[in-house]
């Protein structure tokens, strides 16, 4: 098998690593030949059962939801499945960001390949098709309540299977039909079943969460980093980090935070200087606790979705070797939906207790100039960015409001309780957008406060960051517009390869 390729195979783990060198090396992904194997074997034996027997199977010669008990006449089966593709396709809100709909793709071709779900091979294959030539169906954000599987913007994404609905090609807006007349290639004609399989899953909020999530991974670093810059800006004492305090409580996040903070102080002139406070605020004392949680959490919700990535999730659930066909409720979103709001108030507290640190920074205090300006009165300086990060941590407090706590009825009853996981999924994307601003403004003030305290230095590696930084964003003498600053702060936190 050739290394520029990715196969999908049932032995295949789907990890974060993986998924986010897939997504970034633009690799080829398809189908390896014991998925091949077995999506033909259980599609085979769910059309023999099919033609042996009238028995009614849940979504193949039935209605769905409320309507699982009208039966579907043999010629009518086809229809059936196209039907609930079109009737489903009612999202609305914003459209989906490329990047999401093209892991939807991949997320729910995995999905796909372990052979429970009755599809055709070439329905998988052209899952494929699209995710490797980036033919990027069009998805709207809202109208999934994250149970029945993410029903409405799956329908969206599979939609243009069958030639129907829009794509996103290489920057072009393209009917379905018209992309699939582009690659010389005939629609999807859906068999039994094909449509609930492709429109039960997770994929939606799933998508979402893994890429908070690996947003969310390198948002820890920054922070860890960020804020040591802040605890030498502020002239901050190294005892809270140290190692014998830790093992005496050791959560394995606190444990690695700390070190990694010992790490970034090595070799710092300013850590040498005698110091005059006593004890320093908790946002600058207990970033081993507070960053150590935030990384704990992520953990816990990194297994939860690596299961995911590997799972199963639409339903009725076909067993080929048992002769067993199975209605079950492996759509449902709850694992995803509580370890979405988890993430969200985990990255939320990143940016809090930076916030805090901000604030700190700007105070006149320890030898600092008020707001890090020279003659302040005449400048505001650093004053108005600790409003803007002020506003943006209490509407990231907002956001944590969990949706999965609640619940509302649908399809008449039949499906009584959903886990509103997909608006989860889109809080959490809006919390990490959040924090990457709010410590792109701690970075500011920890880089501006660190050129009154020169000719001492920081670390070796912390200077790198700072030298790097001012790349980007330029020592505020007097004041000037600041939301260009602001933004490319933002933009250095989401992009910089973090120590």
């Amino acid at each position: 098998m050739s290394a520029d390729v990715f196969y999908l195979d049932p032995t295949t783990h789907l990890d974060l690593p993986t998924l986010r060198q897939l997504l970034a090396s633009g690799q080829t992904v398809k189908l390896g030949p014991a998925a091949t194997q077995r999506i033909e074997a259980c599609y085979q034996y769910l059309h023999n059962r099919l033609a042996q027997s009238d028995a009614p199977v849940y979504g193949i010669n039935t209605g769905f939801g409320a309507l699982c008990n009208t039966g579907i006449a043999p010629e009518e089966r086809q229809q059936l499945q196209v039907n609930l593709m079109m009737s489903h396709a009612c999202g609305t809100g914003e459209e989906v960001p490329a990047e999401l709909v093209r892991l939807m793709l991949l997320l729910k071709a995995q999905s796909l390949s372990y052979g429970h779900s009755g599809v055709q091979l070439a329905t998988v294959q052209r899952l494929l098709d699209f995710y490797n030539r980036g033919i990027l169906p069009v998805v709207y954000q809202q109208g999934s309540l994250g149970a029945s599987g993410d029903l409405a913007p799956l329908a969206h994404l599979c939609l243009p299977l069958v030639g129907l609905g829009e794509v996103n090609y290489e920057g072009y807006r393209l009917q379905a039909a018209d992309a699939h007349h582009l690659f010389s290639w005939e629609p999807i004609r859906l068999e039994a079943k094909e449509g609930l399989a492709l429109l039960n899953g997770t994929q939606f909020m799933l998508a979402y969460g893994v890429h908070s999530l690996l947003r969310a991974e390198r948002l820890s670093q920054a922070a860890d980093v960020i804020g040591a810059l802040s605890l030498e800006a502020f002239d901050g004492r190294p005892e809270p980090f140290d190692h014998r305090l830790h093992v005496i409580r050791p959560h394995a996040g606190q444990l690695k935070v700390a070190g990694r903070i010992r790490e970034l102080l090595a070799g710092s002139e300013l850590q040498q200087q005698p110091k005059t406070a006593v004890q320093d605020p908790y946002s600058f004392r207990c970033q081993p606790q507070v960053h150590g949680a935030s990384r704990d959490a992520l953990t816990y919700v990194a297994q939860v979705f690596e299961t995911e990535c590997n799972a199963v999730t639409d339903n009725p659930n076909i067993f080929p070797e048992d002769d067993l066909i199975l209605s079950g409720g492996n759509f449902h979103g709850q694992p995803l939906a509580l370890s979405l709001d988890f993430m969200a108030i985990a990255v939320a507290e990143l940016g809090s207790i930076s916030e805090r640190r901000t604030y700190q920074l700007i105070g006149g205090q320890r030898g600092l100039p008020p707001f890090l300006v020279a003659e302040p009165g005449l400048n505001s300086g650093f004053m108005i960015p600790q409003y803007t990060a002020a506003g943006i941590v209490s509407q990231n407090k907002q956001l944590c409001t969990p949706a999965s706590v609640d619940s509302i009825v649908s399809s008449n009853g039949q499906e009584d309780h959903v886990s509103m996981g997909a608006n989860a999924a889109t809080k959490v994307r809006r919390v990490v957008d959040n924090v990457e601003q709010i410590l792109g403004i701690e970075l500011m003030n920890a880089c501006q406060a660190l050129a009154f305290r020169r000719p001492a230095r920081t670390s070796p590696v912390l200077e790198r960051v700072v030298e790097a930084f001012r790349e980007k964003v330029k020592f505020v003498s007097r004041d000037r517009v600041l939301y260009p600053d602001l933004h490319a702060a933002a933009a250095f936190v989401q992009s910089y390869d973090w120590p």
